[in-house]
């Protein structure tokens, strides 16, 4: 068994973010399914909060346009749906806080990238967001 560089949280803390992240995680199979079938409404943009894009398809789902384009969307969905739901959980751990006993664990952020403003851990040699050089 190989160590984690997690930090342990308690089990308070796990139970909670277990709780919140059933409550809002999507599932693949239903994305893809209603790209497949619904896509033309766009219900599956909305599906994953994506509002505007979904009304962009239903005001234009009279054309076939977005029909068509919702049936090439479907191959990319699984992937849409994971990103979705690892933002999610980024959300509702970032919301916990810091593990209880874990202090020190996760990287310190040192600076900010000049390229994308994201922040850049400390020894770091290039961004994590935008991959740009970092300058020191």
């Amino acid at each position: 068994m190989g160590t984690m560089n997690a930090p342990a949280w308690s089990d308070q803390q796990r139970a909670t973010f277990y709780y919140q992240m059933a409550a809002v995680q999507k599932d693949e199979v239903l994305g893809v399914l209603l790209a497949l079938f619904l896509g033309s409404f766009g219900l599956h943009h909305f599906y994953l909060k994506q509002n505007g894009l979904g009304v962009l398809y239903a005001v234009f789902f009279w054309t076939g346009i977005p029909g068509l384009v919702a049936f090439f969307e479907a191959f990319f969905m699984p992937g849409r749906v994971r990103q979705y739901n690892a933002a999610q959980a980024a959300l509702i751990a970032a919301q916990l806080g810091p593990a209880q006993g874990g202090a020190g664990i996760l990287p310190v952020a040192t600076g900010i990238c000049a390229a994308c403003a994201a922040p850049l851990a400390a020894g770091a040699k290039f961004c994590g967001h935008c991959g740009a050089v970092a300058t020191v």
